[in-house]
């Protein structure tokens, strides 16, 4: 497992330069001009090209690129133009907050989704599949904004039941009222494909020839659906989970906007509307890294459900 570890990790380093490379050069071609932003609105042309010249945007984008690779090899994600504080503790204070947004979706969503979908396929045909089933196709077709606009409007202002502003504090520390609503947001759009893909998954295998022998040796059916029959469907929906972290980072900058949570997506939205190129390129880094990770994550789980795949 070491070796698939390392392996993984040697092949993501240039996907992560690629993203940092694409990011750098988006960045680049926007409009606006970050001298311009720290020197102000009356500044004089000579202010400008001096700070243009102190911030290296005077050389050529190829030069400019390697500087800023360097930096972040340094750990030195430069200093954010609108709040003057390092990227780096900007980050810091943010990355918290997203983590704890994200695995709240997942403890959500994949026990939720399992749950559903193995139950759909066991009483496949019958009332119970065909609402699981209505009721996942309805959960795809909503986007993030609309759930979220429907749990503030209701649960959060209409019931009073749960804080939608913000977020008090960590989870262990009384915050997790505040973290409900944005986790039960970002977690409801992944219900439906982790269930539909389960259930078609845990139907292969209740037909396969071990789970019949399972049943012939005279075990109890829930102990041949959860050790025999579930354990084997996990592989595609552990892929189809890992498909979706690229889905769950982009509704978490949506859900934290929404929800004002102070998370890296909304520390993103905030600092490419503002032109805070420094910020938005750290924030991006960042996001990208957790890509890349939940990726590795999930390879390291196909070797534990199927140990065939350290071999090949």
């Amino acid at each position: 497992m070491g070796q698939q570890i390392v392996h993984r990790l040697l092949i993501s380093f240039p996907a992560l330069l690629g993203v940092l490379f694409l990011c750098f050069c988006l960045l680049q071609v926007v409009p606006a001009d970050p001298a311009m932003i720290i020197a102000g609105p009356d500044a004089k042309a000579e202010t400008i090209a001096a700070i243009r010249q102190e911030l290296g945007l005077d050389r050529s984008i190829p030069v400019q690129f390697f500087e800023y690779i360097l930096r972040v090899l340094r750990g030195d994600l430069g200093r954010s133009i609108i709040s003057n504080r390092m990227v780096s503790e900007e980050l810091a204070m943010t990355i918290g907050p997203t983590i704890e947004l994200m695995l709240g979706a997942m403890l959500i969503a994949v026990p939720a989704g399992l749950a559903l979908g193995t139950l759909a396929a066991v009483h496949r045909g019958r009332l119970t599949d065909r609402i699981i089933m209505a009721c996942s196709v309805a959960g795809v077709s909503m986007p993030v904004f609309f759930i979220g606009l429907i749990l503030i409007q209701f649960v959060g202002f209409k019931w009073a039941l749960l804080p939608f502003t913000g977020r008090t504090g960590p989870v262990w520390d009384g915050g997790l009222p505040s973290l409900i609503l944005p986790a039960l947001t970002l977690g409801a759009v992944l219900i439906g494909p982790i269930a539909r893909l389960t259930r078609t998954a845990v139907l292969e295998v209740l037909g396969a020839d071990f789970v019949r022998t399972a049943r012939a040796k005279g075990l109890r059916e829930r102990v041949v659906i959860i050790h025999h029959a579930l354990r084997n469907a996990m592989i595609p929906v552990v892929t189809l989970i890992g498909l979706q972290a690229a889905f769950l980072l982009g509704g978490a900058v949506v859900t934290e906007t929404m929800f004002s949570w102070p998370g890296v997506g909304r520390l993103a939205v905030g600092a490419i509307v503002s032109s805070d190129f420094p910020t938005a390129q750290g924030a991006i880094m960042i996001l990208a890294i957790a890509f890349l990770s939940i990726n590795l994550l999930v390879d390291v789980l196909y070797v534990y459900l199927d140990p065939r795949v350290q071999r090949r």
